[in-house]
């Protein structure tokens, strides 16, 4: 699972729907914020996440994008170390 996770590939994670659907969110959010829709909010909430959840998750989707946009503007990298195999391919930058 944590493998697929790197990838970026949901699918091949095996998650619960519920989760899925969540990060499908935070996806959206770390990718274009202004495509979120009421339809996204309503289907958490429908999954059982409650507004706090949400609201806590938001948080922490923007949070990431502006780590990654902070790294980017410095050209700060991963040490070698760290990421032996390269950046994650669910971070990549484009």
């Amino acid at each position: 699972m944590a493998e697929a996770l790197r990838k970026g590939d949901l699918v091949a994670a095996a998650l619960r729907p519920r989760e899925r659907l969540l990060l499908e969110f935070a996806g959206t959010i770390a990718r274009a914020a202004n495509r979120v829709t009421d339809e996204q909010v309503d289907g958490l909430r429908k999954v059982g996440w409650s507004d706090e959840q949400i609201a806590e998750a938001v948080y922490v989707a923007a949070l990431f994008s502006l780590f990654v946009r902070l790294a980017d503007t410095f050209g700060i990298e991963p040490p070698p170390d760290y990421e032996p195999t390269g950046i994650p391919g669910a971070v990549t930058r484009g």
